[in-house]
């Protein structure tokens, strides 16, 4: 069992930064890939950014490549999501999830444990 804990999020301007946390607790999360979603109002959750805590690999969606930047801190049990240049449409609850070693894609399915997310609203 793994436990997931998002902070950071809240009100931006846009062109902003706000910076995610997400600490995990339980089973350990030395192998597995960490992904951060985030799902807007009328929409379907979708995949923005994720690590893997061993090797370091990172995955992007297009529409943050560029501005995101996923990271990790495994002393702290902590991945984190760097977020610059927010714009409006970024505006979303964005979920903290951790999967299996494997890639298996943004598939929601492939990621058993979730955070209880964090609001990001970005004002244009």
């Amino acid at each position: 069992q793994v436990q997931l804990v998002e902070s950071g999020g809240g009100p931006v301007q846009s062109g902003g930064s706000l910076r995610l946390s997400c600490v995990a607790s339980g089973d350990t999360i030395s192998s597995n890939w960490m992904g951060w979603f985030r799902q807007a109002p009328g929409k379907e959750r979708e995949g923005v950014a994720a690590i893997h805590t061993r090797t370091g690999n990172t995955v992007y969606a297009d529409s943050v490549k560029g501005r995101f930047t996923i990271s990790k801190d495994i002393a702290k049990n902590t991945v984190y999501l760097q977020m610059n240049s927010l714009k409006a449409e970024d505006t979303a609850v964005y979920y903290c999830a951790a999967g299996g070693n494997y890639w298996r894609g943004f598939n929601t399915a492939a990621f058993g444990y979730w955070g209880q997310g964090t609001q990001v609203t970005v004002a244009s």
